[in-house]
């Protein structure tokens, strides 16, 4: 949830994603402190329940993985879902088809339906009729019902009401498990209230990017889909809205913004030279790797280390280089400021070619440098909570 509660998003984390699961310290039932060793390339789920794993070794997990530091935690288990659905009277749900799942014991036939208890409980679990019958699969299908559920707490002023309210934070005190900040109804409450303040265009449920594991014969775990995954979480660290609605618009002066505007040159005739100047050591050779593999930046090149250090990345480039400038400014999500005026150099083909030098402000390569800039990667699952969908 944004600072300023202007948008919110909803990241989920498939089950099957190999991950590192770093130490973490629990404590225990005599109030002494056990340390469970973590784990490497293991998968998600296994940082809740598993040897002892508490909440608090998911949060970390997730802090590994993201960069995203939680300031709370809620635990839902089946029950929560059956009881809070109850709470509000019921979800709104949409089927493109009829379902009848053995497995989850869900039978709908195509078409809305309000569903609450042990059938919302059905419908959150189901998978192998929805999709392609896997986890993402049910994701989605959990992020619609999660969307439905928003509104519903919108459309009847539940979240800006104090009264109704206390009533559902009483209900979700019995449901859910949460942190020592949030254990209490009036706490539950105060923080029901704050995400009344969101408009529900606003509100965005997004699936971390990934791929099949290479490494497996037979899928059956995920990877990260490395630039894509890296560009979201650096969304939601910086506080940058996946919606069009409330994006945040940084304003520069006419003549810096202009430099973004006019044709842009094709990928392949881009000429540039990648130095370091501040950001972490390998991050040059990083950058050289995604403009020409992922990019189509070929040609360029790594000019090593800057002669100096800088705290922001700049472009330099010629004149007559501004439409190559423009082309890459886009491709790295530069702002007009990152770009400068300047003169060429020559690069190992004896070509003029621009300079750009990676600064403090360096986020890893395939992030967008100005963050106001940055959208969602397309190829990222992705929601709102205003929009009615239908399971597929």
């Amino acid at each position: 949830v944004a600072k300023d509660r202007s948008n919110a998003t909803a990241l989920s984390i498939p089950r099957d994603l190999i991950v590192n699961v770093p130490d973490c310290p629990t404590t225990q039932d005599d109030g002494s402190t056990k340390v469970i060793p973590g784990s490497a390339g293991v998968r998600f789920n296994s940082s809740l329940g598993q040897d002892g794993r508490t909440p608090s070794c998911t949060l970390r997990t997730v802090t590994e993985l993201t960069g995203v530091t939680a300031d709370n935690f809620m635990v839902a288990d089946f029950n929560a879902v059956k009881t809070l659905s109850s709470a509000v009277g019921g979800v709104d749900v949409c089927l493109a088809k009829d379902i009848d799942d053995p497995d989850s014991h869900l039978k709908l036939s195509a078409g809305e339906h309000t569903i609450q208890g042990e059938e919302a409980l059905a419908f959150v679990r189901t998978r192998h009729s929805v999709g392609f019958g896997g986890d993402l699969s049910r994701i989605e299908i959990q992020q619609q019902f999660l969307s439905s559920l928003m509104r519903k707490l919108k459309s009847n002023d539940t979240l800006t009401s104090p009264t109704k309210m206390v009533k559902l934070a009483e209900a979700a005190t019995n449901a859910l498990t949460v942190d020592s900040r949030l254990d209490s109804i009036g706490k539950l409450k105060d923080l029901g209230l704050e995400l009344g303040k969101l408009d529900t265009r606003n509100l965005t449920f997004a699936t971390v990017p990934v791929d099949d594991n290479p490494a497996e014969k037979v899928k059956a775990t995920v990877v990260l889909r490395e630039a894509s995954a890296q560009r979201v979480f650096a969304m939601i660290r910086d506080d940058v809205s996946f919606t069009e609605v409330q994006r945040k618009k940084k304003k520069e002066a006419a003549a810096v913004a202009a430099r973004l505007k006019g044709p842009k040159s094709a990928p392949g005739d881009i000429r540039v030279r990648v130095q370091n100047g501040g950001a972490p050591s390998g991050s040059a050779q990083q950058e050289l790797l995604y403009l020409q593999n992922e990019a189509g930046v070929t040609k360029s090149e790594n000019a090593g280390n800057a002669p100096a250090g800088l705290a922001r990345t700049t472009l330099e480039y010629a004149p007559e280089q501004a439409d190559q400038a423009r082309a890459l400014a886009a491709v790295l999500g530069l702002s007009g400021a990152a770009m400068k005026p300047g003169e060429s150099v020559v690069n190992s083909q004896g070509l003029p070619a621009m300079t750009l030098t990676l600064g403090k402000d360096f986020k890893g390569a395939g992030i967008p440098l100005d963050a106001a800039a940055a959208r969602a990667p397309e190829d990222v699952q992705k929601s709102t909570a205003d929009k009615v969908q239908c399971a597929k």
